[in-house]
């Protein structure tokens, strides 16, 4: 594990994400996960099966990121064109991978359905597969492209199977502290207290609870000293407004 910030973008590829058709359950594990291995990700776009729209923001974001993760569009189907994308955006062709042929070809079918499951044996040339224990499609890495499945339980085997294969770099901690008062009340003290810990992110997520308002403040950062002075800062302008530090939780 490496000290310094390693970062990673989420595309997520789909007509029926971007219609509200299919509601995307794969951002959070995603994220969760990855920043347990000490990999931030800092961006993530909900994308359209349109080729120019999915080869452009690929190799946008290839370019800025240590990581790329996408979902969607690995199937048997017409519309699955991910691999084919991925193929155009590194300058390659996509081939038959022999692996995954015969995996398929273990599976009996009319040749009408063999034809649309032999789909899922292309990937791109120089691609490597992306172990996937649940069946069904392949996933594969193309360089720091890591392409997945849609279905989130297909896509959390495959994102299971990379643990320990990634480099990481400095986990991000957290420190949290929830009081009753209005964002306005406390605005003031926060951005002071921002301005002394630059590299710790603050957050004020508000909430309206048995008719009460408050605030909740997360603390995010990879200096677990920073985040104790910056968390004793918090409570103690929480005070200074009048009201109790509650529900403090260190993670």
């Amino acid at each position: 594990m490496s000290a310094r910030t390693v970062t990673a973008c989420v595309l997520i590829i789909g007509n029926e994400i971007l219609s509200g058709r299919t509601q995307d359950t794969n951002l959070n594990h995603i994220t969760l996960t990855l920043g347990a291995w000490g990999i931030q990700v800092r961006e993530a776009r909900v994308i359209p099966d349109v080729p120019g729209v999915i080869i452009d923001t690929v190799n946008e974001v290839r370019e800025r990121f240590d990581y790329v993760f996408t979902t969607g569009g690995i199937g048997p189907t017409h519309d699955d064109i991910t691999a084919d994308c991925i193929a155009d955006a590194f300058g390659v062709k996509l081939v038959v991978n022999a692996e995954i042929a015969e995996r398929i070809q273990r599976r009996p079918a009319p040749p009408d359905v063999m034809a649309a499951r032999m789909r899922m044996a292309r990937i791109p040339e120089g691609a490597t597969l992306i172990d996937n224990l649940t069946g069904g499609p392949q996933g594969f890495r193309m360089e720091n492209v890591f392409v997945m499945a849609g279905i989130p339980s297909v896509m959390q085997s495959m994102l299971s199977s990379l643990e320990g294969r990634l480099e990481g770099g400095a986990i991000v901690r957290n420190r949290a502290v929830t009081a009753h008062l209005g964002e306005s009340t406390i605005a003031d003290a926060l951005r002071a207290i921002q301005s002394r810990y630059p590299a710790v992110d603050l957050g004020s997520y508000p909430f309206f609870r048995a008719d009460r308002y408050g605030t909740t403040l997360v603390m995010r950062g990879t200096d677990e000293s920073d985040l104790d002075r910056m968390l004793a800062e918090v409570c103690a302008a929480i005070t200074a407004c009048g009201a109790e530090p509650e529900d403090i939780q260190r993670g």
